[in-house]
């Protein structure tokens, strides 16, 4: 396309303009160029170092299509060797929802190509999609599952049940109720390709944040699956290892290792903290009843299952964040607070902040095929790690419970430092004597380890022991401090009370 005078033409050329084209954009003569699937093969347009033009590139990928092993080809076309620099992979789609039923399949089919190629699914992406851009994941199931129930129950605004099944063709009820059947995730991104703008909208936005809550939930909890992952601190010590399966043919083992990892505390300091304040719906708060300070912020809502919209805020504090609904904040101890007490509480909470934080990983390495029904189906997440000997680890990491049940070393075996670190963690439950059991649990937006199964004859000896209790719904529960003193108290517990069994429970 080309401009004479006052309007535009078309003009045939030779296939040598094309390079004239491309070395102009080399030379830094030129500082846009335009290539299709014809100029994505057996070309370069990288920021060479020999090349004049070294600058930043911006790839703009636009109409994916459906071929995955095409898109990697044009996007290799800007990411080479010998460059200044790597490009910016910028994929667009317009404001028509639909679309990116095309960029889902591109994000889909690169994890797969990346996973049979290179062994790691994120190097066929290459960090290009996030999570929530792959619409056919078992999380976009879960969300549409969950959308398809909020559309007969009338939950979704703009879209009713009738007219969805009119626009879209797809049954979801029957004279039972709600089908046990109903229409998979690639036949509802289909048809939304038929339905108009507005309807694609109103559909796609319910659908997208059902999804995001689906992925935020699994990050938080820890349970996403996003392949093999590095991982990075200041120290890795192997503290124990020990052999928990050989193979009789090859004599390969199985064996488990504990590692002691530490890290480097980086608290939140009381500058960045005002920075909030830039916001004008930030807030200083202080707890009337522990003295800790926190942030609150705004925070996107959050959708129940069953179609209500929870109001949530976000509190940020020394060293963790949490969300947290406006009922319970109402309820709880978080009072408004003056900058200056909030200044005090803030610097204190820092100067109490040691400057490592040591925790023990147990990692399953080796042969893991021959095992791997046995290992822990709440996540499949494979780490790698290299130790100050120069020992580079790969494996599945597994929970304290895990670990000391297949390690046949007695339940009773758990110090309760160890203890204490695997309750905190949340994916740990520990059944006592006299049918007590401790467990993670939260409470008013905070995580507290809660004793469960006492009778009345034991609450007097317990607080000795230094646990405290509270009324919530009028019922009396008793808590292993969450603090430095947690230790000592569950010390005593354990002493009174040993571990009868060690057992796990899926992350929420």
């Amino acid at each position: 396309m080309v401009r004479r005078g006052d309007r535009l033409a078309v003009e045939n050329r030779a296939a040598s303009a094309n390079l004239a084209e491309a070395a102009a954009f080399t030379d830094d003569l030129k500082r846009v160029l335009v290539f299709s699937d014809a100029g994505g093969t057996g070309r370069s347009y990288h920021a060479e170092l020999s090349a004049r033009n070294r600058r930043l590139r911006v790839h703009y990928l636009l109409e994916p299509g459906w071929k995955a092993d095409a898109a990697i080809q044009g996007l290799g076309r800007t990411n080479r060797t010998n460059q200044a620099q790597p490009p910016l992979f910028r994929p667009i789609a317009t404001d028509v929802k639909a679309e990116k039923r095309f960029l889902s399949t591109i994000a889909r089919r690169l994890d797969t190509l990346g996973a049979i190629t290179r062994g790691q699914r994120q190097t066929g992406g290459q960090g290009l999609f996030r999570p929530e851009d792959n619409l056919e994941s078992h999380y976009a199931r879960d969300a549409l599952r969950q959308l398809y129930l909020l559309l007969v129950r009338g939950k979704v605004e703009g879209c009713s049940l009738q007219m969805f099944q009119d626009a879209t063709g797809l049954k979801l009820t029957d004279e039972n109720g709600i089908k046990d059947e109903l229409p998979p995730i690639t036949t509802f991104l289909n048809r939304l390709l038929a339905l108009t703008i507005n309807l694609q909208g109103i559909l796609f936005t319910a659908f997208e944040q059902l999804l995001n809550n689906k992925v935020d939930g699994a990050i938080a909890s820890g349970v996403y699956d996003v392949g093999l992952e590095t991982l990075q601190a200041e120290s890795f010590v192997v503290t124990d290892r020990r052999a928990i399966y050989t193979h009789p043919a090859t004599g390969a083992e199985t064996r488990l290792l504990t590692i002691t990892e530490r890290r480097r505390n980086r608290p939140l300091t009381l500058d960045q903290a005002l920075d909030y304040l830039a916001d004008a719906r930030a807030a200083l708060l202080v707890n009337e009843r522990s003295g800790r300070a926190a942030v609150q912020i705004p925070a996107p809502s959050f959708m129940l299952d069953d179609g209500e919209i929870e109001r949530r805020v976000r509190l940020i504090r020394p060293m963790e964040h949490h969300h947290a609904s406006l009922k319970i904040m109402e309820e709880s101890h978080w009072q408004t607070a003056e900058r200056e007490a909030f200044a005090t509480a803030w610097t204190g909470e820092v100067a109490e902040v040691p400057e490592f934080a040591d925790s023990t990983l147990h990692i399953v390495a080796g042969i893991l095929l021959p095992i791997w029904k046995r290992l822990p189906t709440d996540s499949s997440r494979v780490y790698r790690l290299q130790t100050d000997d120069g020992e580079r680890i790969i494996g599945r990491r597994v929970s304290p419970a895990w670990a000391a049940n297949a390690s046949m070393i007695g339940t009773t075996a758990l110090s309760p430092e160890t203890a204490f670190a695997a309750l905190m963690e949340g994916r740990t439950v520990l059944d006592l004597a006299e049918d007590l059991q401790l467990r993670r649990v939260r409470v008013m937006g905070a995580h507290r380890i809660e004793l469960s199964g006492f009778a009345d004859t034991m609450r007097d000896r317990l607080r000795t022991y230094g646990l405290f209790s509270e009324i919530i719904s009028w019922k009396l529960r008793m808590f292993v401090p969450s603090d430095a003193t947690g230790v000592g108290v569950l010390a005593k517990v354990l002493d009174h009370y040993p571990v009868e069994r060690v057992g796990e429970r899926e992350a929420a």
